[in-house]
């Protein structure tokens, strides 16, 4: 389980604790029961403003807690057993068209060092649909230049392989051969993408880098941190990659979250006939 994962369910209990001190002063963490769980839940809806998304991940905090209260004997039950989460509404994830993908990539200044390695980072993510943290995250050791193909770690601690392409391949080599070695001022280090404080690039630093250069390029269109994996994800299903190939190559562990993608493709075919066809 990832560091931020862990913090989100610390920061839910935290809050749950805070509401039952003030509501429920003399019932204990151990004593609660499922009706009020529920009311929190409210609480949270009513009072909070909190999304379906984010009552569902507290509800998840909780379980958890239970459970284990349960295995460790604790408890004799499990209070969020009869629970239903809130219903999630499925949203399409935010993609660019590959028009816009093309203006992102050529945005950084390649002449420096810096910008080297920017175009390569968002090569490698357009190509090879990384979620950022595995981008990050990635060693010098896990790429593979002569077969094209980086070894990744992802949720779970899973390692799945992924060929990165002979555009982002080349931009790599690049960066590896003039830039990194100018960023590290020729020390050692094993992970791939450095920072100009010669030290790892951070999710955060990624972030910040990615909204500059869309900026930069005039792409209107909200981004995240995983823009790049959405785009690559359905620009494969749009050109008629077979969903499982593509489930394994971004890593899912169930088919269900990939599916979106075809949604997201047949979204985009209707814009298109709305837009240009006479009767649209």
């Amino acid at each position: 389980m990832s560091q931020n994962t862990l913090d989100s369910y610390r920061r839910d209990l935290i809050q749950f604790q805070n509401w039952l001190d003030n509501q429920h002063p003399t019932v204990l963490l151990n004593q609660v029961k499922a009706e009020q769980i529920e009311a929190w839940l409210s609480f949270l809806f009513l009072s909070k403003h909190s999304s379906a998304r984010s009552s569902a991940r507290a509800l998840s905090s909780l379980r958890r807690y239970y459970r284990r209260a349960v295995r460790d004997g604790v408890m004799s039950a499990d209070p969020t057993l009869n629970i239903d989460s809130p219903k999630l509404p499925r949203s399409l994830p935010n993609s660019l068209s590959e028009a816009q993908v093309e203006e992102l990539l050529n945005a950084p200044n390649v002449k420096t060092e810096l910008g080297l390695r920017d175009r390569a980072m968002l090569e490698l993510l357009y190509a090879s649909g990384l979620r950022v943290s595995e981008l990050v995250g990635l060693t010098l050791a896990r790429v593979s230049f002569d077969t094209g193909v980086v070894r990744v770690f992802g949720k779970g601690s899973k390692e799945r392989l992924v060929p990165m392409g002979m555009e982002a391949n080349d931009w790599c080599q690049r960066y590896v051969n003039e830039a990194r070695p100018q960023l590290l001022k020729h020390r050692p280090h094993e992970t791939l993408f450095i920072n100009h404080r010669q030290e790892p690039m951070t999710r955060q630093g990624f972030w910040y880098l990615i909204k500059q250069y869309a900026k930069k390029a005039g792409i209107m269109t909200p981004l995240s941190p995983h823009t790049l994996r959405h785009a690559f994800a359905t620009h494969l299903v749009n050109h008629g990659a077979d969903l499982r190939v593509v489930q394994l190559l971004l890593g899912h562990a169930d088919i269900s979250t990939t599916q979106i993608y075809t949604h997201v493709a047949r979204e985009r075919l209707r814009q298109i006939h709305e837009q240009h066809h006479p009767r649209g």
